[in-house]
């Protein structure tokens, strides 16, 4: 997408959220409406109409997503407890395995990118088990269900009206946009803002496709932390300005800390 494109649907997509927020609701009983509504108003955020009647006409509220957003404990825990429930030796090996499998596309993209293979394996392993899972619901009804919900409304109308980009754009079809719970998006987990600014098309095919494209999984993964920053041939350790970018991609401490380490034992 060309830069101008880029800024106008970004303008398209900041717009939105006012007019799809102001509509929240805390129950299920006004979302067919306010789903609806978004379909009928969709031109107002760059979507054509037949792209969102076909991504969101049929979605239904879900009310486990809205118990899985009530109940996110695992960042409670500390880096110990953290890393001993997501990383083991198995996820390490792994890794370093699956690094020589695709040295050649890791050499391209340390490259390129100034990532190193370790630190994009530690991501890839902690966030979906190397694309082992990467959830099964529904993109759009999930992002629906959190964009209608008012506790975080604005974020997930952002991010919303981006995956109906995403569908627009060509990359993927709604059917296709099946991830985790709020909406993340292929084997590293990008929410659907991030997808339309950072997702590249690095196996040449023409789309940007992170479910099924190991190429493009990885150079979107170096591309987002290249954007964000990182500082070619240097560590990532706590205090590093690597270790600054990294907090980019997750927020949590522990996580953090985790893609760290992690990625410190893959190299070695």
């Amino acid at each position: 997408m060309r830069p101008l494109r880029l800024f106008f649907a970004a303008t398209l997509i900041l717009s939105a959220t006012t007019a799809v927020h102001a509509k929240c609701g805390n129950s299920s009983a006004g979302f067919n409406e306010w789903r609806d509504s978004l379909i009928t108003n969709s031109q107002r955020y760059g979507i054509k109409p037949r792209v969102a009647k076909s991504a969101l006409s049929g979605v239904t509220y879900n009310s486990k997503v809205i118990r899985l957003d009530r109940n996110q404990k695992s960042f409670k825990l500390s880096f110990n407890q953290f890393y001993a429930k997501r990383v083991n030796n198995a996820m390490i090996r792994r890794g370093q395995k699956l690094g020589q499998t695709y040295g050649r596309i890791f050499r391209r993209i340390e490259k390129q990118f100034g990532v190193p293979a370790p630190v994009i394996l530690a991501i890839w392993g902690l966030e979906t088990n190397y694309g082992g899972y990467i959830g099964n619901m529904s993109v759009m009804r999930s992002l629906a269900t959190l964009a209608y919900d008012c506790r975080r409304s604005q974020f997930f109308s952002n991010e919303l009206i981006a995956a109906l980009h995403i569908v627009q754009r060509g990359d993927m079809k709604p059917s296709e946009m099946r991830g985790a719970w709020a909406g993340e998006i292929g084997q590293t987990q990008f929410l659907a803002s991030s997808y339309m600014k950072y997702a590249i098309d690095y196996d040449g095919n023409g789309r940007r496709d992170l479910i099924r494209s190991v190429p493009d999984v990885l150079g979107s993964t170096a591309n987002y932390l290249a954007k964000k920053g990182w500082r070619r041939g240097q560590s990532w350790g706590p205090g590093t300005a690597n270790y600054t970018v990294l907090k980019k991609w997750n927020k949590a401490s522990v996580y953090v800390q985790t893609i760290s380490v992690m990625a410190e034992k893959i190299g070695n």
